[in-house]
């Protein structure tokens, strides 16, 4: 029955180090999505905040700290998920702990069993005794191998109480480390969450003044989607016109994909298995605007449409390809800022909201060289660049695409 038990208890403590290493393992990859967030959290600080006082539009200053908030949010919610993890850990080291207790306690138990035998036939004249009453030479040698194994065993169980105490102590600090690190998790909780409470108020108060000018924002705003989709339907042209091109040049004709030849088909098989780990198009820069249809941060019932993302970055800042390629198209439509198309094989990426160029089309870009300069504009105080990626015509998340996004 006592060597079933052990059994057991060595079994369900497999598991439990099984599912620690797991859980270790959530761990270090919540630790790292935290320390990414309070960067991004900086970055935004820097970024969209660094002149706060010269804010020039409410609406500006409301889609701004709507993204803080979002960043925010994602900051407890992983922070949560740690403290949780936490919690686990600590109840399975807990069980530990009681189990290596008990494990110590039989050691002693059994250690002092032997001690006290060991006592009762310590004299010299009670071993030479127990050699010499022999019947044979044979079983005198046997004797004598016993005592010898008795005095290692005594020796090792010594040496396995200590190690098992040494094991206990690291087990206890472990935990200890586990609990303290909980309670500033909780901590940074609470920070977090005042302070998202404390910007929250504040974009209250922002919106609660721009109710008054619904109907204009909405109108700001539908004419912004307006020029979008412009833009939006000239880049699908153009792409279309590219793909036509390419197909008539390696007598393809009709075809509505990019038939690609050997040399193309290996850039976009490298642009493909890149997939996640594209560099940003900028040295900095903060996600404001996602892929996708989405309600509008301030005017809820204006819904937008984005083929790729926006990026809030600094003025000046200098726009990066993110993939070697060919320049497809530089696109200049009245009323917007230029637009730059680079071609990787079959895939596409586009650089929208420049104010200076350094390419032009036709020209070989290699991955990280600069092509443009971000516009900024001077009513808003915004520094952004629309980024998107094409496979053909069809627009993908650049989020699945580029590092962190």
């Amino acid at each position: 029955m006592n060597k079933g038990f052990y059994i057991l208890i060595f079994i369900a403590l497999g598991f439990g180090q099984l599912k620690a290493q797991q859980t270790s393992k959530q761990q270090k990859e919540l630790e790292a999505q935290r320390i990414r967030l309070k960067k991004e959290i900086k970055q935004i600080n820097t970024i969209l905040f660094k002149n706060s006082k010269t804010r020039k539009n409410a609406l500006t200053e409301v889609e701004d700290l709507q993204v803080k908030l979002n960043v925010r949010s994602e900051l407890i919610r992983v922070t949560n998920q740690q403290a949780n993890l936490l919690t686990s850990k600590i109840r399975i080291n807990e069980k530990n702990i009681s189990v290596q207790r008990k494990e110590l306690e039989d050691l002693k138990s059994e250690y002092a069993n032997l001690i006290r035998k060991s006592y009762e036939s310590k004299s010299l004249q009670n071993r030479l005794m127990f050699l010499f009453s022999s019947e044979n030479f044979l079983q005198a040698y046997k004797r004598l191998q016993y005592l010898k194994q008795y005095a290692r065993y005594r020796r090792r169980q010594g040496e396995a109480i200590s190690e098992k105490t040494k094991l206990l102590q690291e087990l206890n600090q472990m935990l200890s480390n586990e609990k303290a690190d909980k309670i500033l998790l909780i901590e940074e909780n609470r920070i977090v969450q005042k302070e998202i409470e404390k910007e929250k108020k504040e974009q209250n108060s922002l919106i609660k003044n721009l109710e008054r000018s619904q109907k204009k924002l909405a109108s700001q705003i539908s004419k912004k989607e307006k020029q979008q989709r412009a833009i939006d339907r000239e880049i699908n042209r153009l792409i279309r016109e590219a793909i036509a091109a390419s197909n008539s040049s390696v007598g393809k004709k009709g075809k509505k994909t990019f038939q690609l030849t050997p040399e193309a088909k290996l850039l976009a098989d490298n642009f493909i298995s890149n997939k996640g780990r594209l560099p940003w198009p900028l040295e900095k820069g903060i996600v404001v605007q996602g892929f996708g249809r989405q309600r509008h941060p301030v005017v809820k019932t204006t819904i937008i449409q984005s083929n790729g993302v926006v990026i809030a970055t600094e003025p000046l800042a200098q726009v990066r390809a993110v993939f070697e390629g060919e320049v497809m198209s530089v696109i200049v439509i009245k009323g917007s800022n230029p637009s730059v198309l680079i071609r990787h094989g079959n895939f596409i990426t586009l650089y929208t909201n420049l104010a200076k160029l350094y390419v032009k089309k036709g020209e070989k870009v290699n991955a990280k060289q600069a092509i443009g300069e971000v516009f900024t504009n001077q009513q808003t105080g915004k520094t952004q660049l629309q980024f998107g990626i094409f496979n053909n015509v069809k627009a993908l998340n650049p989020k699945d695409w580029v590092y962190q996004m």
